[in-house]
């Protein structure tokens, strides 16, 4: 198996798992009747960003490789943390954006990587993957439209 494959998946899955605390801390955080619409998302997208972590700790372990322990992992999402001003839900928007950006970036390397190295299961993983970010992704410009538009 492909060394390259085995390190994009390990990043991955850090990364989902990075994402998965810093929803959860936003959606707590955020304050206002115009936060409430975000929090919801942000919530329901935890259960989808932990699920991807799931499918590719899996993915790792049947290639006899193991996902990452938080003691080797590093922080990325230096856009995603909450911000100072707990009703600033723009601040947010913009990090689950980044986020998204630089989660679909990665998957289309793993695509690449998978696809290089022969391996149509990760490949798959990685496609599905890539969907449900490129939709976190339109749903989150979405709400920065309307909140531009204030």
């Amino acid at each position: 198996m492909s060394d390259q494959v085995i390190e994009l998946l390990r990043k991955a899955y850090g990364d989902e798992m990075e994402t998965v605390m810093n929803y959860q801390t936003n959606a707590i955080v955020l304050d206002g009747v115009r936060a409430e619409e975000i929090k919801e998302s942000l919530q329901a997208d935890i259960q989808e960003e932990l699920g991807h972590a799931e499918q590719l700790g899996n993915r790792l372990k049947q290639l006899d490789a193991r996902p990452p322990g938080s003691a080797e992992f590093t922080a990325n999402q230096h856009s995603l943390q909450p911000p100072e001003d707990s009703t600033d839900v723009l601040s947010v928007i913009e990090g689950v954006i980044d986020a998204e950006e630089d989660a679909i970036s990665l998957y289309r390397d793993l695509i690449d990587a998978a696809e290089a190295a022969e391996d149509p299961v990760t490949e798959d993983l990685a496609v599905t993957i890539l969907s449900d970010e490129e939709a976190h992704r339109s749903e989150f410009r979405g709400f920065k439209k309307e909140y531009s538009r204030d």
